[in-house]
């Protein structure tokens, strides 16, 4: 046991996924921040291996799905296993156990990482199927893009934005309202789309994600007197990568941290939360190069995909200890069951 027995479970627990965050995309971004980080509030760090059941190289399915749901799976999978069976994931336990549940991310919401939680499907790229999905777990609170795929869709003539509407949920967008602005109720579930598909905007032309998490801990709290999961993804960071683009990586990061930061800071006056940090996998392949000083950061790229490196994680909160030490990255699931005293 890696927590004292007499040690209460975490209410609440608020999982934060910066995808294709490695140890050095932390690092740059600390030397890039004034060597400064959000990160130095931790007290407990792991790693977890985050390969897949059929590559030693990850996607962010597979990865999200072993967080999610505690098996490894094929890449491109969305929360079903090497069989295509769906699995159950956390996000639906905690519905079902009463609990309030929320996701938020700087990418579509039927994109991998947050899509996990709640969809089923063989294919990652299926984003019009996986948006159906949503009908079937009340998600209480979710923040991301992807409109098109709810409303504007190819495959069929469904209308998910009014079907949702039908099943109270309270829905806006950037078009109509900026959610700093926007008033929500805590009875009912409240969804906000921040983009209609692709591309999302980057960090400096979004300025969502420290709103959207305010009033997410704020809704959910009083959503529910059970507690909630709440994941947030900083998904861009993973794109920075993909594009070998460094200053793309540490605005996105930078965020990021900020965020985590405001979740911290929160998580320590309710002393009820548990926060965990980690990455799917590092994409890139960063590394800091010897020209490097405080004030400039010299990096280059060893790929332009995922690499198979060790990931950290972070924790904070009742039974934080249980995140310490090496392990696959399907404890991260099973560690969340047991902070939470399942």
């Amino acid at each position: 046991m890696l927590y004292a027995p007499d040690e209460p479970a975490a209410k609440n627990i608020i999982l934060m996924i910066g995808d294709g965050m490695g140890l050095t995309q932390i690092s740059a971004g600390i030397y890039a921040n004034g060597n400064r980080t959000e990160f130095e509030r931790f007290n407990t760090v792991g790693i977890h291996k985050p390969y897949s059941s059929d590559q030693l190289i990850t996607d962010s399915a597979a990865g999200a799905t072993a967080f999610a749901c505690g098996q490894k799976t094929f890449n491109g999978a969305i929360a079903v296993d090497q069989d295509t069976v769906p699995l159950y994931t956390i996000l639906e336990e905690a519905e079902a156990r009463g609990l309030a549940t929320g996701l938020i991310a700087t990418s579509s919401l039927v994109h991998a990482t947050p899509a996990c939680f709640i969809a089923h499907n063989k294919s990652r790229t299926n984003y019009e199927e996986i948006a159906a999905d949503f009908l079937q777990t009340e998600v209480d609170y979710m923040v991301g893009g992807g409109l098109s795929y709810f409303a504007n869709r190819k495959i069929d003539s469904r209308n998910l934005i009014d079907e949702m509407t039908q099943k109270g949920y309270v829905l806006s967008d950037f078009i109509k309202e900026d959610i700093e602005k926007v008033k929500i109720d805590p009875s009912v579930n409240f969804g906000y789309f921040t983009a209609n598909a692709e591309p999302l905007p980057r960090s400096q032309d979004r300025n969502y994600l420290s709103t959207a998490v305010k009033k997410g801990l704020e809704h959910l709290s009083r959503h529910s007197e059970n507690g909630f999961f709440l994941m947030i993804e900083g998904s861009q960071i993973d794109w920075g990568g993909h594009a070998n683009d460094l200053a793309y990586v540490l605005q996105e990061y930078i965020e990021f941290d900020a965020v985590i930061g405001e979740v911290l800071d929160w998580s320590e006056k309710n002393r009820e939360t548990l926060v965990i940090v980690t990455a799917d996998h590092e994409t890139g392949g960063l590394a800091i190069q010897p020209e490097s000083t405080m004030e400039t950061i010299v990096a280059s790229f060893t790929s332009t995909y995922h690499t198979g490196s060790m990931v950290p994680v972070f924790a904070k909160g009742p039974r934080e200890k249980l995140f310490g030490g090496i392990y696959e990255n399907t404890e991260i699931y099973y560690r969340i069951r047991t902070a939470f005293g399942w």
